[in-house]
């Protein structure tokens, strides 16, 4: 499985934030998209994950599903957390599963990321760190080759950390591809870098 993209730009606001940008991902790759701030780390990834309309470029993905998109066969993992405070974390998680695609019932994904004990108690009485940890566990809880992940340690403790490490390294181990946009190490070994220069 192979992700390109070919001079890519973004516009947001009326701003042209990146343009003529080429990227290509295979199967077992981390990419690490650096930058400083309001270079268009965040818009890349949101772009890729079809919330960012494609101002010029090519984007593809070869040796996917032909019969999705690549929005649909992607995680994308942002700044927020996306919960419901008044539903339990279990039932957090169980609705984006379902949402997903996923019939799976979340207890697994949910021992994954160190939070079973916790599966009943509403997501308003979360730490900033255990709401991080369920939105991960999206990521376990329903299959998908490529993840978007921006900032993805955000609120981890090292523990946390660790386990996000071990998540990617499984996901990698099996085919998938990941793009993380980030301003530091996110755990893994070895990964490419795509570095992003001052915004226009």
């Amino acid at each position: 499985m192979r992700l390109e993209g070919k001079g890519l730009t973004c516009v947001r606001g009326g701003r042209e934030v990146f343009a003529g940008l080429g990227l290509s991902v295979d199967s077992g790759e981390a990419l690490l998209v650096t930058g400083r701030n309001g270079v268009g780390k965040s818009s890349l990834l949101r772009m890729i994950a079809g919330l960012v309309r494609i101002a010029g470029g090519e984007l593809a993905i070869t040796g996917a599903d032909p019969e999705k998109t690549i929005p649909e066969q992607a995680h994308y993992l942002g700044h927020l957390d996306a919960l419901k405070p008044s539903l339990t974390t279990a039932e957090n998680l169980s609705f984006w599963a379902r949402y997903l695609g996923s019939t799976e019932p979340p207890q697994a994904a949910l021992a994954a990321v160190g939070l079973a004990a916790l599966a009943d108690l509403p997501a308003a009485h979360l730490s900033a760190g255990q709401r991080r940890r369920l939105s991960i566990a999206r990521l376990v809880a329903a299959k998908r080759p490529l993840w978007l992940l921006d900032e993805p340690t955000s609120a981890l403790d090292r523990e946390a950390e660790d386990m996000l490490a071990g998540l990617m390294r499984r996901h990698l181990a099996g085919g998938g591809l990941i793009l993380a946009a980030a301003h530091g190490p996110i755990g893994l070994e070895q990964t490419k870098e795509l570095h992003l220069g001052a915004a226009a």
